[in-house]
């Protein structure tokens, strides 16, 4: 692969693989399990130096284990990756996006609730001798999960399955079907040169503030056209995450998403409301278009602007909704820009919402070496090595005893403070095609297409996405 980018790590060992030391009395099993491996591990968006601590720290313990990184482009990353696991040439563990949690079921393995592994370690007391020992382990049990990971990530991974091995019986158990290191937020970009020139001291909190702080921010040429923008926001194409901004006004508003199967339920009635002409999804809808409609109040942005992330950089709008993955990014192509960061503006008076986009480690179902990948993932997310990733990769914690500490961080700091109440909701199979579907509703929307209509299209397409 030519964009591909390989590495196969070589760390040496104290003593190496089995075959040298004591082994003579060794159990069969034990032998064969210090036999030398090749873990292969997919990623897509960390280059190896953010593992390098977790991979030096396992062959500590697992000499015999060497493992193999590669890192691909986003855009190559899904086809890669379904090829080579058609044709028994995939990874023993790779990433997927906590959407892909159920189009990827089929081809990964939950986590088992123990693992059985071989490690180095040193016998005798007077003469020393490096040799093999067989070892059980727990893995993480449901309760454990659930008290030390964030709900959303709950939501995304927890699945309820048939783990029997009897073809005849049936017995659904609730599984882990991967691990995350951290969980990404939308959050609030602004440019503070931007605001000190409009005489706004302070980013928006909540969306009234934000639709006030639109007149001031916004600047428009003697025919019309917008020369500054207060914000990317009210088209489907050129705005950045703009499915997630979307889905996020719903949820904000207290809209259902979807039903405890799974099925899509935005364009229903929540239950619990009940002096409401139309489900919160119309009024979110309404709320997001209204900023691209000339002949509104709030109007900032319009289908010919560039994409948001793009103005933003270039000076020419005020605010980007975006996530802790883009601050890089930001930096590199503005890097005079005086940046800001603030909380995602919430409705006064709801429940607090935020909007969650990681990725997730998983096993492969054909991998050769099952155990020997769940046990390296369960190394991997223990706090200290964590802690190690997370300081490297600049990504707020999915484990909630690291969020505290990362508070403070002045670059992470907003979005870890949001994790606790992020939220996401699509469990289907093709989160491509769902959001093709929601950009094709805002573009129904803003051509006059009734929104109860245009709603419940894009619900009734998503469903047959869902089984």
């Amino acid at each position: 692969m030519k964009t591909k980018i390989k590495k196969l790590i070589t760390l040496f060992s104290l003593v190496v693989l089995s075959g040298q030391g004591c082994t003579k009395a060794l159990p069969a099993e034990t032998i064969a399990a210090s036999q030398p491996i090749t873990l292969k591990v997919w990623a897509v968006v960390d280059d190896v130096d953010v593992y390098q601590d977790v991979i030096a720290a396992y062959r500590v313990s697992h000499p015999n284990v060497a493992v193999e990184y590669s890192r691909f482009r986003l855009e190559e990353y899904k086809s890669q990756l379904l090829n080579a696991l058609a044709e028994d040439r995939g990874p023993d563990v790779f990433l997927i996006h906590n959407t892909w949690t159920n189009e990827y079921a089929t081809k990964t393995v939950p986590m088992p609730t123990t693992t059985k592994t071989a490690y180095r370690v040193t016998t005798g007391s007077i003469k020393k001798e490096l040799t093999w020992e067989m070892r059980t382990e727990p893995t993480l049990s449901m309760i454990e999960f659930k008290n030390q990971y964030a709900d959303v990530v709950q939501h995304d991974l927890l699945r309820t399955i048939d783990v029997s091995t009897d073809a005849q019986k049936k017995n659904y158990q609730e599984r882990l079907m991967g691990v995350p290191i951290g969980v990404d937020t939308m959050a609030l970009y602004y440019n503070k040169d931007l605001l000190n020139a409009a005489g706004i001291p302070t980013p928006a909190e909540n969306w009234s503030q934000f639709s006030e702080q639109i007149k001031p921010l916004t600047k428009v040429d003697a025919q019309g056209n917008i020369l500054q923008s207060a914000a990317g926001i009210g088209t489907a194409d050129n705005v950045e995450r703009a499915t997630d901004l979307l889905t996020l006004l719903m949820m904000q508003s207290g809209q259902d998403m979807e039903d405890d199967a799974g099925y899509p339920v935005f364009s229903k009635m929540p239950a619990i409301i009940t002096n409401a002409e139309n489900p919160p999804s119309h009024l979110a809808l309404q709320f997001y278009i209204d900023f691209a409609d000339p002949n509104k109040t709030v109007y900032t942005w319009n289908n010919q602007m560039q994409n948001s992330l793009d103005a933003f950089t270039s000076g020419r709008t005020a605010y980007f909704f975006g996530y802790a993955y883009q601050y890089d990014l930001i930096r590199a192509n503005a890097p005079k820009i005086n940046l800001g960061l603030s909380k995602m503006p919430q409705i006064e008076g709801n429940d607090q919402k935020n909007f969650a986009n990681y990725w997730n480690w998983v096993v492969a179902k054909k991998s050769l070496h099952k155990d020997v990948a769940w046990n390296f993932l369960m190394q991997m997310t223990q706090p200290d090595l964590l802690q190690k990733i997370l300081t490297k990769a600049k990504r707020p914690s999915a484990r909630k005893s690291l969020l505290a500490a990362q508070l403070q961080d002045e670059r992470i700091g907003v979005f870890a403070s949001q994790v606790l109440t992020a939220t996401s909701w699509y469990r289907g199979k093709d989160s491509a095609a769902m959001e093709q579907i929601l950009r094709e509703l805002i573009v129904s929307a803003a051509s006059g297409t009734p929104l109860v209509k245009a709603i419940k299209f894009a619900s009734d397409q998503i469903a047959m996405t869902i089984k």
